[in-house]
């Protein structure tokens, strides 16, 4: 029983949905009002969702694999931004479980659904930053077949379904064999990859690469306690210059809409204390249309034709806004959609040139969590009919 640490990162996993456990009243209420304001929409046949869950062994020896999560998460968003599937609108949505650390309940096998499938980005990097490790056992059949079962995976198998699961203890561990755990994942058209945090060979012979073979999915070794190396460009002042303008943009509303504008100010905040390359990245995510939040931001809510702003309570707007007729909140809300709008061309137009001096200027990285994500998503998107692009 050593102690160590296998996290699922970008882990991703999770859609503010199925299990948005063991929430209070309140926030049961607040989920009743924020359907009255916004329609919950269906299924859109025209969307195409890209589900990622990211499992993480959060035992002591991951330390650097957490801080890689932390560190890459906005050029993985990022570069998945740029995918194309027909004329069908990307959706992507990221849970995250943390699992082998003797912090969490042993009856659920050292195991804990950090977050449900969410399209959330702030919650996500909120989350991932708040995870800490300690000695545990590292169950994986366990932990797949939990996010198999708790999760709100898409029945239709257009949609691109996916597990990244990283350790560095064998693979066999736990109550649940992991051969069966995959042939669920099979039988229900998701695929497992698996990240082993140490030597290549080691991983094969302690079953990460069968692991994933059973789903065809990707089987990657990575140096989990490499740094991760920001590359400065002369963009990213000006880049983190209209940051600051983009933030002014948002206009919160509801019961928890100056919350969550302040968990807005401490991602940016997360971001920079990896470096002002990594805000310049999150920046990026800012800019794409992965990053919408309909339920605080009046801009972003407005786009949904069922929001009615009206309806919206007095006392849950801005002291600035109180006042003002619907006429004039209309009004007001068109022209911060169109600074926004503009602010975040800009940001995209600043960012091609900064993608491409980066490359220019870094040497190809196969070796860490990125690298290892972004591999095998594009691989398996390509045989949905997903493409990616700038």
């Amino acid at each position: 029983m050593k102690t160590f640490f296998t996290w699922s990162m970008l882990c991703l996993l999770v859609t503010i949905s199925c299990n948005a456990n063991n929430k209070p009243n309140s926030d049961l209420a607040f989920q009743k009002e924020k359907n009255h304001l916004i329609q919950t929409t269906k299924t859109d046949p025209n969307t195409r969702n890209i589900q990622v869950a990211l499992l993480l062994d959060t035992s002591n020896s991951m330390d650097g694999l957490i801080d890689q999560a932390k560190a890459q998460l906005w050029e993985i968003v990022n570069e998945l931004s740029y995918a194309k599937c027909g004329h069908n609108k990307i959706k992507l949505e990221i849970a995250l479980y943390e699992y082998g650390n003797d912090g969490l309940p042993s009856q659920e096998g050292f195991i804990r659904q950090v977050l449900p499938f969410s399209d959330d980005l702030d919650e996500i990097s909120k989350e991932l930053f708040a995870l800490t490790t300690n000695g545990g056992n590292e169950y994986c059949g366990k932990v797949i077949n939990t996010s198999i079962n708790q999760l709100g995976w898409k029945k239709n198998n257009d949609h691109l379904k996916l597990i990244f699961i990283a350790g560095n203890e064998p693979f066999t561990q736990g109550p649940v064999d992991y051969k069966d755990a995959a042939t669920d994942a099979l039988e229900k058209d998701i695929t497992i990859n698996t990240i082993f945090c140490g030597n290549y060979r080691q991983g094969i012979e302690t079953m990460w690469k069968h692991g994933a073979d059973i789903t065809t999915g990707e089987y990657s070794a990575i140096d989990h306690n490499r740094e991760t190396v920001h590359i400065a460009t002369p963009y990213d002042d000006i880049i983190l210059k209209l940051n600051h303008k983009l933030n002014g943009t948002y206009i919160y509303y509801g019961r928890q809409g100056a919350q969550k504008r302040q968990l807005q100010a401490e991602q940016d905040s997360n971001a920079r204390s990896y470096s002002s390359a990594n805000a310049v990245s999150r920046t990026v995510s800012k800019s794409s249309g992965f990053y919408k939040n309909k339920s605080w931001d009046l801009i972003d809510a407005a786009e949904d034709e069922a929001f009615e702003v009206e309806k919206v309570a007095k006392d849950e707007l801005p002291k600035e806004l109180k006042g003002k007729s619907k006429a004039e909140l209309k009004q007001y809300i068109a022209e911060k959609s169109k600074t926004r709008k503009e602010i975040q061309q800009k940001i995209k137009e600043l960012n091609k040139k900064r993608v491409l001096y980066i490359k220019e200027n870094s040497k190809k990285d196969d070796t860490n969590l990125e690298a290892a994500l972004l591999n095998a998503i594009k691989k398996q998107g390509r045989k949905k009919s997903f493409s990616w692009e700038e």
